[in-house]
Protein backbone atom coordinates (compact mmCIF):
# COMPACT_ATOMS: atom_id res chain seq x y z
CA UNK A 1 0.00 0.00 0.00
CA UNK A 2 1.94 3.25 -1.07
CA UNK A 3 0.75 6.20 1.44
CA UNK A 4 -0.76 9.43 0.09
CA UNK A 5 -0.51 11.89 2.96
CA UNK A 6 2.70 13.19 3.69
CA UNK A 7 1.95 15.20 6.46
CA UNK A 8 -0.60 15.51 9.32
CA UNK A 9 -2.29 18.38 8.11
CA UNK A 10 -2.82 16.78 4.43
CA UNK A 11 -6.31 15.69 4.36
CA UNK A 12 -6.72 11.63 4.03
CA UNK A 13 -7.31 10.00 1.02
CA UNK A 14 -10.54 8.08 1.23
CA UNK A 15 -11.38 4.23 0.03
CA UNK A 16 -14.74 2.48 -0.07
CA UNK A 17 -15.07 -1.12 0.64
CA UNK A 18 -15.95 -2.78 -2.39
CA UNK A 19 -18.87 -4.58 -0.30
CA UNK A 20 -20.15 -1.41 0.28
CA UNK A 21 -23.23 -0.25 -1.73
CA UNK A 22 -24.81 3.81 -1.47
CA UNK A 23 -28.22 1.88 -0.09
CA UNK A 24 -26.68 -1.05 1.89
CA UNK A 25 -26.17 -1.02 5.59
CA UNK A 26 -22.37 -1.41 5.46
CA UNK A 27 -20.76 1.81 4.59
CA UNK A 28 -17.27 1.14 5.24
CA UNK A 29 -14.00 3.89 4.32
CA UNK A 30 -10.10 3.65 5.00
CA UNK A 31 -7.48 5.92 4.50
CA UNK A 32 -3.90 5.85 5.08
CA UNK A 33 -1.78 8.00 6.93
CA UNK A 34 1.79 7.87 7.94
CA UNK A 35 1.51 6.42 10.84
CA UNK A 36 -2.13 4.84 10.94
CA UNK A 37 -5.25 3.39 8.83
CA UNK A 38 -7.93 5.58 9.49
CA UNK A 39 -11.35 4.17 8.99
CA UNK A 40 -14.84 5.73 8.95
CA UNK A 41 -18.05 4.97 7.83
CA UNK A 42 -19.57 6.68 5.07
CA UNK A 43 -22.53 7.61 5.81
CA UNK A 44 -21.19 9.24 8.40
CA UNK A 45 -18.43 11.04 6.95
CA UNK A 46 -18.03 13.73 9.41
CA UNK A 47 -18.24 11.47 12.29
CA UNK A 48 -16.20 9.70 14.63
CA UNK A 49 -13.16 7.58 13.01
CA UNK A 50 -10.54 4.73 14.31
CA UNK A 51 -7.04 5.38 13.90
CA UNK A 52 -5.75 1.56 13.47
CA UNK A 53 -1.51 0.97 13.67
CA UNK A 54 -0.68 -0.54 10.20
CA UNK A 55 -0.05 -3.54 12.16
CA UNK A 56 -3.15 -3.97 13.75
CA UNK A 57 -4.84 -3.09 10.43
CA UNK A 58 -3.07 -5.90 8.75
CA UNK A 59 -4.18 -8.39 11.21
CA UNK A 60 -7.88 -7.59 10.81
CA UNK A 61 -7.62 -7.82 6.92
CA UNK A 62 -7.90 -11.66 6.97
CA UNK A 63 -10.80 -11.59 9.03
CA UNK A 64 -12.55 -9.09 7.48
CA UNK A 65 -12.19 -10.64 3.88
CA UNK A 66 -13.72 -14.17 5.71
CA UNK A 67 -16.92 -12.85 6.75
Amino acid sequence: MTLKASGTDAKPEWIKSSYSTSDGPDCVEMAPAPDRILVRDSKNPDGPRLALAPATWTAFLPYASGH
